[in-house]
């Protein structure tokens, strides 16, 4: 019996959250660099339907269960009613990757307090037309505890399909670049991003060699935990106009830990609903 449970204990553990099959390779290269295949495997294209009928990434997102995926507000506009989620894709080039899936949105929720002229509440939920199964390429990260606060110089990860350097063309491979978390103590000085930033934000780069760029909007900051799952921590929200990477214009994402109430009452809400935008 004992055998049996530590069987079954291993195969619910498999697939939880947060655990790649294939973990990522933690370099600490200044700069994006490729990500291993698979090692962000709730990392999520949010593609746009264009005149022509293809479809465009747009943002980036995350897949926080078997139904649910994370992006930013300023992702979702309302002259693009039809996109999809592309999930376990690794290069946005090549079309039909084996690992990959395409699934229409069944519903789209922005936050109700969403303000694009000073940049609060950057957050939206999407809810995917089914469930998705889990595999070695398709896993949902773990949302952090509500209320959590990165440490000052926390390592974490941007990961996407953002643009390299300062217009830049947007990458083809999946990109990651270790960022140092700021604390918002200093990244609300006035010479750093000053009253724009809130304390539902989270700050990291800035140094003047990594950053995420425009291409990663709505993707994961991914924060390792100390037993090894990694966090969706942040939204990435914005930069700055000066470039990708300028001193003391760190990147700004979403706390996703502030917004965990809002995230469960979204997805209770809209448990059991048809279809519908």
């Amino acid at each position: 019996i004992m055998k049996l449970l530590i069987l079954a204990f291993f195969i619910a553990g498999a697939y939880g959250c947060g655990l790649p099959t294939f973990p990522p390779i933690l370099s600490r290269v200044v700069g994006g660099v490729d990500a291993r295949p698979h090692s962000w495997p709730w990392q999520i294209s949010l593609q746009y339907r264009g005149s022509t009928g293809a479809y465009y990434h747009t943002c980036g997102g995350t897949l926080i269960s078997s139904q649910w995926v994370l992006t930013a507000a300023h992702c979702i506009s309302s002259s693009r009613n039809t996109y999809r989620v592309y999930l376990g894709k690794q290069n946005l080039g090549v079309a039909n990757e084996p690992s990959s899936i395409a699934l229409s949105p069944a519903k789209i929720i922005v936050h109700e307090n969403w303000d694009a002229d000073r940049i609060r509440n950057d957050i939206a939920l999407i809810k995917l037309e089914r469930e998705v199964a889990t595999t070695d390429t398709i896993i949902p990260a773990c949302l952090p505890p509500s209320g959590k606060i990165l440490a000052n110089n926390a390592p974490c990860y941007v990961t996407g399909w953002g643009r390299l350097w300062t217009g830049g063309p947007i990458a083809d491979n999946l990109q990651q670049a270790l960022l140092l978390v700021v604390d918002y103590a200093t990244c609300s000085q006035p010479d750093w991003w000053g009253s724009l930033v809130t304390q539902n934000m989270v700050c990291a780069g800035g140094n003047g060699q990594q950053a995420s760029c425009n291409g990663d909007s709505g993707g994961p900051l991914n924060c390792q935990n100390i037993d090894g799952t990694w966090d969706v921590d942040g939204i990435v929200s914005f930069g700055s106009s000066l470039g990708c990477n300028y001193p003391k214009k760190p990147s700004v994402f979403t706390r996703v830990s502030a917004y965990i109430s809002w995230i469960n009452n979204v997805s209770h809400t809209y448990f059991q609903q048809q279809p519908n935008y």
